[in-house]
C-alpha cells in the first residue's frame, strides 16, 4: 500500500488519490490556499514602495509644474526626508522600510486568517462525521 499522507498535511508536492473530477482542483487548491512566505512578501512589497517612493521625489525634481504637489507633508512623516536629491536615497529607505513592515503585515493577517478559516472548516466537518456517534452505540 502506497503511504498516503493525512489531508490537513498535504503540501503541493505530495501524491494523493483522488477522483478523475477532482484531479484539476486538489492542486490550484494547495497553491491557492498555501500561506505566504512573510519576509518574501515584505521585501516584494519594501522594493516596491522604495522605487515608488524614489520615482515621486525624482519626478518632484525633473517634471516641470511638479512643485504643485505637496510632496514637502513628507517631511513630516519621514526623518531627514526632502525633495531634493538626497532625499531621494532618503526617500527610498523609508519608503522601503514602511512597505516591508506593511506587507510581512498583510502576509502574517492572510495566513492567519486562512488557518482560522481551515480551522473552522476542518472542526465543522469533523463534527458532521461525528454528530450521529452516540446513536450507533
Amino acid at each position: 500500500m502506497a503511504y498516503q499522507p493525512r489531508a490537513d498535511r498535504v503540501t503541493p508536492g505530495d501524491h494523493i488519490r483522488v477522483t478523475p473530477e477532482e484531479a484539476p482542483v486538489i492542486p490550484a487548491m494547495l497553491y491557492a490556499f498555501a500561506p505566504l512566505h512573510k519576509f518574501a512578501f515584505g521585501m516584494a512589497t519594501g522594493v516596491a514602495g522604495a522605487l515608488l517612493m524614489a520615482a515621486v521625489t525624482v519626478a518632484g525634481l525633473l517634471v516641470p509644474g511638479a512643485s504643485q504637489l505637496p510632496l514637502y507633508l513628507l517631511e513630516q512623516y519621514f526623518e531627514g526626508y526632502s525633495v531634493s536629491w538626497a532625499g531621494v536615497a532618503i526617500g527610498a529607505a523609508w519608503g522601503f522600510v514602511v512597505a516591508f513592515v506593511g506587507g510581512w503585515f498583510a502576509a502574517f493577517c492572510r495566513n492567519l486568517s486562512l488557518a482560522i478559516s481551515a480551522f473552522i472548516i476542518r472542526t465543522r466537518a469533523e463534527f458532521e462525521n461525528t454528530r450521529e456517534f452516540l446513536d450507533h452505540i
